[in-house]
């Protein structure tokens, strides 16, 4: 089964919906992504793959510019092709709402507007509400990976086709804090993303908390020696305040 159908209008929206059918096949799978050039066969029943298509999809893209909404109907003269109930790109939504599919306005540039359903026919008026997303020919790789993301997150089926690769920082994210002691010279590196401290072969004493550190013995108290190596010349200790040699305090 298709898992998501791609509606358009051929004047306007063909070149971008054959760019989301290739990309989006790419991200799912073979088979996963309706267009009807594509995915109609050669003697089948039209009209019965389209409708059937669209109610059993589980996500509706309806690809819209600037001109959809006022697009002229070709039977006709002076009707919007909206305003004919057998207009495809209108049979195809009307489907789609009923069944209760995900249906997402795809708005093809930054002059397509927020639908007012008072300008739609009643029976597309819910399409109004639907939350769309823009997605240009110019930016189209990116635009289409953000929406391919959150149809992963809203679509389990969409899910269970997902061929992207694990990203490497939500792989982290999901395995939480880390630390790392592996071989390495030079202290302490910058780790991106929550990772704590990543230590690479210290060779000297390393803290990375509160508190002293000490290297060798601690030892103390009054009158107490530690030496540490050769010692050449004796050792020197004085006790108290001292008194210079002529006799004065300072």
């Amino acid at each position: 089964m298709h898992e998501i159908f791609l509606n358009y209008r051929t004047d306007g929206g063909k070149p971008l919906a054959y760019v989301c059918h290739g990309v989006l096949e790419d991200r799912f799978g073979e088979g996963s992504v309706f267009l009807a050039r594509k995915s109609i066969a050669e003697g089948t029943d039209f009209a019965d793959a389209l409708l059937r298509g669209a109610r059993s999809c589980h996500v509706l893209l309806a690809l819209i510019d600037e001109k959809w909404l006022n697009a002229p109907d070709r039977h006709q003269l002076g009707r919007r092709a909206l305003d004919n109930p057998d207009d495809w790109v209108r049979r195809e939504i009307e489907e789609a709402l009923t069944s209760g599919a995900l249906v997402v306005p795809l708005f093809m540039s930054r002059k397509v507007e927020q639908l007012d359903p008072r300008s739609l026919p009643r029976t597309l008026a819910e399409l109004a509400e639907c939350q769309y997303t823009r997605v240009g020919l110019a930016t189209h790789e990116a635009d289409l990976t953000r929406l391919a993301d959150s149809l992963v997150r809203r679509i389990p089926a969409l899910a269970a086709l997902d061929r992207a690769p694990v990203r490497e920082d939500a792989e982290n994210l999901r395995q939480g804090p880390q630390m790392h002691t592996e071989r390495q010279s030079g202290g302490i590196g910058n780790v991106g993303g929550s990772v704590g401290t990543y230590v690479h072969e210290a060779h000297a004493p390393f803290h990375s908390g509160r508190g002293d550190i000490y290297d060798g013995p601690r030892i103390s108290g009054d009158g107490t020696n530690y030496v540490a190596g050769d010692n050449h010349g004796g050792i020197r200790q004085g006790f108290g305040t001292r008194t210079p040699r002529g006799g004065v305090e300072r």
